[in-house]
């Protein structure tokens, strides 16, 4: 019988997992220490399951790490307390579970089939923050002043329950007047209240970072989409006030949680993005479009470029904004020892920064909870620091293996997508032009690929019209020619 694109687009992920290095699937003993789970987490903590706790998460998203919830304040502060699943309080350090999450270190995102870090009944049900369900939670507690700034930064742990399920483009349209209210905030009194005020708290936030020199980048990563069996399209992904709400609390909590490690002392897995290496080039690009960067890194005159590039040519941003990304490298894992100062994160613009918040697809995430359970018990460090920096390079590692995994999957859905379209014409955008060969960024539907045939003499960022040559779906390969000019058709 004959594959369907969806079960052709699966067999490429998995092959692409292999390849990279990493499991597909668990090994017999980590699905017989799954076996002997008999149900959720359950301890005797303090009990904060009436808050009008909410989860904002992708449509599809089933691994829910986290919750937040707040509580306006007299003074014109807000108390933000967010809840992140405790995974560990039933994957122990060292146990079969463990290895293998261990091993892979990250949940790995493909159109086709999602290859999680833990089994899907822990991430999606016995861990995952669930609606309407009690669960084990590590709270970071903050105050968000009127400035945007955070104090009073505290962490324990406590039982939680969710009171609404809401969706980042649901959340986003309602929040501006595009949309009508989620079902999941209305069933609930005082919901309504609370995701307002979260929102206007998250924009506190951010206006904060952007001040302090954050850089507000762009990339378009398309999504398939998937109707039953077949590939039907492509969608851009598009940032919005939900999913700043939440990389705003994830930000702040991950910063509440390094500080919360430094102050007592203990080593820490950091995640940084430091000072680029390759400023230079970065103050080059600037100067192709007529702008002077300072001699050394500065990330608050970076981001007033590139905001200035954003409304000059919306279009363009992506690729400008990726070949930025290019230039500062990828972030990465260090361990910290105490007293060390943090390279922090450049791109970010915050010094303090451990991943914290989604230990259910993260193993990063899951070794700074043990960190932070240990320092709040009392005990010795879960980790100590040369155990944490193999974690660091293991994790580094692995990120990388995963993202081209992810990127693999991505460019052959695409090919699936266009394959019944050889010979058509697209608007384009030329996104790289190097010995290496001219490549493509179609304007719609948003997918990438090489020119082959006419591309001499293109430059980055020129817009031209391309023809359709070739696909390869098992390679992800798309290839075009430079259209004719309509005088000569």
């Amino acid at each position: 019988m004959n594959e369907t694109p969806v079960q052709a687009l699966r067999r490429v992920a998995r092959r692409a997992m292999v390849d990279a290095g990493l499991a597909p699937d668990f090994p017999a003993e980590a699905q017989h220490q799954l076996a002997q789970l008999k149900g959720p987490a359950h301890e005797d903590l303090k009990d904060l399951r009436a808050l009008l706790w909410c989860s904002i998460d992708n449509d599809e998203s089933r691994d829910l790490d986290q919750l937040s919830v707040c509580a306006e304040l007299p003074s014109g502060e807000v108390r933000i307390l967010v809840a992140v699943a405790d995974v560990d309080a039933l994957v122990r350090a060292g146990t079969p579970l463990d290895a293998h999450a261990a091993q892979n270190t990250t949940s790995v995102y493909t159109a086709a089939q999602v290859f999680p870090m833990l089994p899907e009944r822990l991430s999606t049900d016995l861990t995952s923050l669930n609606p309407d369900q009690d669960r084990l939670a590590l709270i970071v507690e903050y105050l968000v002043g009127k400035d945007g700034g955070t104090s009073a930064g505290t962490l324990y742990r406590a039982q939680v329950r969710n009171r609404a399920k809401l969706a980042y483009d649901a959340v986003a349209a309602w929040l501006d007047g595009k949309g009508e209210m989620p079902a999941p905030i209305a069933r609930v009194p005082g919901m309504e209240r609370q995701v307002r005020v979260q929102d206007e708290v998250a924009q506190r936030l951010r206006k904060r970072r952007l001040a302090a020199g954050a850089l507000e980048l762009q990339s378009i990563e398309p999504r398939a989409v998937i109707e039953g069996e077949q590939v039907v399209g492509l969608r851009e992904q598009e940032q919005n006030r939900a999913r700043q709400l939440i990389e705003e609390f994830m930000v702040a909590s991950n910063g509440i949680s390094a500080q919360f490690l430094a102050a007592r002392k203990l080593p820490a897995l950091a995640r940084v993005v430091r000072s680029p290496e390759r400023w230079a080039r970065i103050v080059g690009v600037a100067a192709g479009y007529n702008e002077t960067l300072p001699a050394q890194p500065d990330s608050k005159a970076l981001d007033v470029f590139l905001q200035k590039r954003r409304a000059a040519d919306p279009l363009r941003f992506p690729d400008l904004s990726l070949t930025v990304v290019k230039l500062m490298g990828r972030g990465e894992y260090v361990a910290e020892a105490p007293g060390e100062e943090s390279p922090g994160h450049f791109g970010l613009a915050v010094r303090d920064y451990s991943h914290t918040t989604a230990p259910n697809r993260r193993f990063p995430d899951l070794v700074t909870h043990r960190q932070l359970k240990t320092a709040l018990a009392g005990g010795p460090q879960a980790y100590g620091f040369a155990a944490l920096a193999e974690v660091a390079a293991r994790c580094t590692q692995i990120e990388s293996a995963a993202t081209k995994v992810e990127r693999l999957v991505r460019k052959s859905a695409a090919a699936l997508v266009l394959q019944k379209r050889i010979g058509d014409q697209f608007d384009a955008f030329v996104t790289g032009a190097t010995a290496k060969g001219t490549f493509v960024r179609l304007l719609a539907p948003p997918a990438e690929g090489r020119v082959m045939r006419g591309e001499s003499g293109l430059k980055v960022g020129d817009r031209i019209r391309v023809q359709l040559l070739s696909t390869d779906f098992e390679r992800g390969f798309i290839d075009f020619a430079v259209a004719p000019p309509a005088s000569a058709r």
